[in-house]
C-alpha cells in the first residue's frame, strides 16, 4: 500500500514524497530510520493526512464550543479506555452521549472508519479542524507505546486548560466593551438628537459660535443628512481592514503590533509563552521528537513572530544547538524562561519543566488578565467622560457668551 507523506530531515528541509508499506505505522518507522521527522501521512489515495473537510454538521464541530467539547470527548473516552472497554465500544457510548448534534456527526464518523480498521489517530485525522495536529500526535504516541489513556488524559487536560484561560480572557473583556458600546451609544445620541436642537436655538439668537460647536454642528448635520454613506464607509473600512489583517502580511503588521503596544503587549507575550511551553511540555512528555513537537508546536501558534522564534529553535536543535540558547537570544522569551529551560535540558527532563512552567505563567496570567481589566474600566469611563463634556462645553458655551453680553455691563 502506497501511502504519501510530509517530513522534515535532519538539515531541516522540508520532503514530501510517498512511499510503499503495509501499514501507516510501518511507513512512520521506515521514515524514522531514514532520519526523516514525519509531519503528516496518509493514504495516497485521500488527501494527505487525511485532512478531508467536513461537511454538514461535522463542519460545525470546529465553532467556539471546539475546545469544551474536545475536554469533555477525551476526558470520557480516557475514562472508558482506562477501564479496558475497547475504542469502538468506547465511541458508541460517547455518540449516545454527546448532545451536540455536530460533535455527533464527528464521533459517528470517527467510530464508522475505526471499525474498517482505520488507526484511531488516522480517523480523527479525517476532521483536522476538530482534532488539530497536537491531539493527533499525542493520539498516535499513545496507540504506539500502548498508554492511550494517559494520552487522551493529557489531551483533556490541554484542552480544558486552554478553554479556561480563554474564558478568562472573554469574561474579563465582557464589561469594559458593554462599557465602551454603552458610552457611544451616548455620545453618538447627544450628536444626533441633542446637538440640533441646540442648532435651532443659536441660529435664532444669531450668535457668534466657538470652532468647537461650529464643528460639533457641522458633524451632527453630516451624521443626520448622510448617516447612510457614513455606514457604507465604516462597513466598508471595516471589511478591508478584516481582510487585510487575513493576508500575510497583515497578520505580521497585526502581530508587531500586539507585542509592542503599551499595557497590552506584557499580556500578550505572557499568554504566547506559556501556549508554547505548554504545548511543546505536553508532545515531549509523551515522547514525541523533539524536531516533530517543535513543528507542531508552530502550526499550533498564533504569532508569526513566535512560530519564527519555533522555527529557528528547531533549525538550532538539528545543527546540534540547544532550546534554551534560541530563547535566551529572543526578546519575546523572559530569561527566566530560557534559564528554567537550560536546567530542564541539563536533567533531561526538558518536558516537565516546560509544562510546570506553563502552570506557573496561566498563574500569573489570570492575575493579568484581571488586572488589565481593571485598567481599562477607569480609562474608559475617563475618556468617555471627557468627550461627553467636551460636548456639552461646546453647546453651553455659546450661551455663556450671549448671557455675558447681554447682562450688566454687557452690550445694550
Amino acid at each position: 500500500m502506497k501511502f504519501r507523506y510530509e517530513a522534515y530531515g535532519r538539515d531541516g528541509k522540508r520532503t514530501a514524497s510517498s512511499i510503499e508499506a503495509t501499514s501507516s505505522d510501518e511507513a512512520r518507522k521506515q521514515l524514522e530510520s531514514k532520519g526523516l521527522y514525519v509531519t503528516k501521512l496518509g493514504s495516497a489515495d485521500a488527501p494527505l493526512g487525511g485532512q478531508t473537510k467536513p461537511t454538514g454538521e461535522a463542519a460545525k464541530a470546529s465553532g467556539s464550543n471546539r475546545l469544551k467539547n474536545l475536554s469533555i470527548f477525551t476526558r470520557q473516552l480516557s475514562v472508558l479506555v482506562s477501564t479496558g472497554t475497547p475504542v469502538v465500544d468506547a465511541l458508541t457510548t460517547l455518540e449516545k452521549q454527546m448532545r451536540d448534534p455536530a460533535w455527533r456527526a464527528v464521533i459517528n464518523d470517527v467510530r464508522t472508519r475505526v471499525e474498517e480498521g482505520t488507526p484511531f489517530s488516522e480517523a480523527l485525522a479525517a476532521h483536522p479542524k476538530v482534532f488539530d495536529p497536537v491531539s493527533r500526535n499525542l493520539v498516535a504516541a499513545g496507540e504506539a507505546g500502548g498508554n492511550l489513556d494517559t494520552m487522551l488524559k493529557r489531551l483533556a487536560q490541554l484542552a480544558r486548560q486552554q478553554e479556561h484561560l480563554r474564558g478568562s480572557v472573554t469574561g474579563a473583556m465582557i464589561y469594559p466593551s458593554l462599557l465602551m458600546l454603552v458610552s457611544l451609544g451616548v455620545l453618538v445620541m447627544m450628536i444626533i438628537v441633542v446637538i440640533p436642537r441646540f442648532g435651532g436655538l443659536f441660529e435664532s439668537l444669531d450668535a457668534p459660535l466657538p470652532a468647537s460647536t461650529a464643528m460639533l454642528l457641522d458633524i451632527s448635520a453630516v451624521l443626520r443628512g448622510y448617516w447612510w454613506a457614513v455606514l457604507a464607509g465604516l462597513g466598508v473600512t471595516l471589511f478591508g481592514v478584516h481582510t487585510y489583517l487575513k493576508t500575510e502580511g497583515g497578520k505580521l503588521f497585526w502581530d508587531r503590533i500586539v507585542v509592542r503596544v503599551p499595557v497590552f503587549s506584557p499580556l500578550v507575550r505572557s499568554l504566547m509563552v506559556a501556549r508554547v511551553t505548554r504545548l511543546l511540555g505536553v508532545l515531549l512528555e509523551a515522547r514525541v521528537p523533539m524536531i516533530e513537537a517543535l513543528e507542531l508546536t508552530r502550526g499550533s501558534t498564533t504569532n508569526s513572530l513566535y512560530k519564527d522564534v519555533v522555527q529557528k529553535a528547531s533549525n538550532a536543535v538539528v545543527d546540534g544547538d540547544t532550546l534554551s540558547s534560541v530563547m535566551s537570544r529572543s526578546s519575546l522569551f523572559p530569561e527566566s524562561v530560557a534559564e528554567a529551560v537550560r536546567s530542564g535540558e541539563r536533567s533531561g527532563q526538558i518536558g516537565e519543566v516546560l509544562s510546570n512552567l506553563a502552570d506557573f505563567m496561566d498563574e500569573d496570567n489570570e492575575v493579568l488578565v484581571k488586572g488589565l481589566s481593571s485598567l481599562i474600566e477607569p480609562i474608559i469611563l475617563v475618556v468617555m467622560g471627557a468627550l461627553v463634556a467636551f460636548v456639552a462645553l461646546s453647546l453651553f458655551l455659546p450661551l455663556f457668551d450671549l448671557t455675558a453680553m447681554t447682562g450688566p455691563g454687557g452690550a445694550p
